[in-house]
């Protein structure tokens, strides 16, 4: 009887034991987080983020498993999920939206052993760090295509905020279609939202009864790609390929690959090798990639894209370097002829370019 109850009380204790208990937790799936700014379709910003999620989930199998809370507004809603997700065990955590960067830092202060990815962010700390794409580069490129394609030389762009990215962006395609253009306009409306397909389609429309005959994006959703091809005109996807919405008005998609970075970050918080810091990829690193060309492309407009896609990949060709000096469309001097802008002054954009018809909010 003794010798059976002392076997139980051992048995109690081995199982109680620090020791065993991290033997226990050890075969327990490592948790990963991830945080939508707008609910999962099947193109656009939100479908790539989703798209990479699962490429890490397969890659990974049983050592990890991830969760995902879609449509989740930046402030306070954003801060209460990723406090929920860093409080239910979730040891690194994606949050790929701008808004959800300030929410990000105030729940990373009270979780300091669960690592956090701020996609689009730029503010960093011990354990934040940040990540965003060159969608500049792509949006050049873009450009380019636009350019040779327009029969109206007008273009138009519906765009969420303005904020740096965005600029960029509009700069950036601007460019692009008037070195190839240059009587090239870009006319931007401003929508002060991320997704909101009902105002992506009438932004889109009401572009259309002015004369553009080419439109890009920088929203969430396809609506602005499925205008386009009720209207007839011609249209540049963006985030993902999205031919199946608009088949015959799509010339060319940017899109921007986030599968690479989330495994290898995944993976270095698992094996302890994470490490906070700021990355900030294009079409050299394989985080931004131009394609996807639709019917109407001529094959001379495509195999010149693509060669200035290998150009930007070389380091050979940079959307913001100016051959001749370039000016905003306010008439004041913004890039030097022969200089190239710094990513310091590419990061804090706050003009439009000469060929834009728009106004930042100053």
């Amino acid at each position: 009887m003794y010798k059976n109850l002392a076997a139980a009380l051992a048995a109690a204790c081995l199982l109680l034991s620090p020791a065993a208990h991290s033997q226990t937790t050890a075969s327990e799936p490592f948790k990963a987080g991830f945080v939508y700014v707008a609910p999962i379709t099947d193109a656009g910003w939100v479908r790539q983020h989703e798209d990479a999620r699962r490429a890490a989930q397969a890659a990974l199998g049983d050592r990890v498993k991830t969760a995902y809370v879609e449509n989740v507004a930046e402030g306070a809603d954003a801060e209460r999920v990723i406090r929920d997700l860093a409080a239910t065990g979730h040891k690194i955590i994606f949050t790929p939206s701008f808004g959800y960067m300030e929410p990000t830092l105030r729940v990373a202060r009270d979780f300091p052993d669960v690592k956090f990815e701020s996609i689009t962010g730029y503010k960093t700390a011990a354990n934040v760090a940040a990540a965003n794409a060159r969608y500049y580069e792509g949006r050049y490129l873009a450009g380019i295509a636009a350019g040779r394609m327009t029969k109206t030389n007008v273009a138009g762009y519906v765009a969420g905020f303005p904020i740096p990215e965005v600029l960029q962006g509009i700069n950036a395609f601007t460019l692009g279609m008037r070195s190839v253009n240059p009587a090239a306009q870009v006319k931007v409306v401003w929508l002060d939202v991320w997704f909101d397909p009902p105002r992506e389609r009438d932004a889109a429309m009401a572009l259309f009864n002015q004369d553009v005959d080419v439109i890009a994006f920088h929203t969430g959703s396809t609506a602005v790609m499925a205008a386009a091809q009720e209207r007839g005109k011609m249209a540049v996807a963006y985030h993902s390929d999205m031919r199946k919405v608009a088949p015959d008005a799509q010339i060319v998609a940017v899109t921007h690959q986030w599968g690479d970075y989330y495994l290898r970050r995944i993976r270095a918080a698992m094996d302890g090798s994470w490490k906070s810091g700021n990355v900030w990829g294009g079409v050299r690193e394989g985080m931004i990639r131009v394609g996807d060309f639709g019917p109407r492309v001529p094959a001379a407009v495509r195999d010149e894209v693509l060669a200035r896609q290998r150009d930007i990949a070389a380091g050979k060709l940079h959307p913001f370097h100016a051959r001749q000096a370039v000016r905003d469309n306010e008439g004041r001097p913004v890039i030097a002829a022969g200089q190239t802008l710094s990513d310091e002054q590419i990061l804090g954009m706050n003009w439009l370019a000469e060929g834009v018809q728009g106004r930042v909010a100053r």
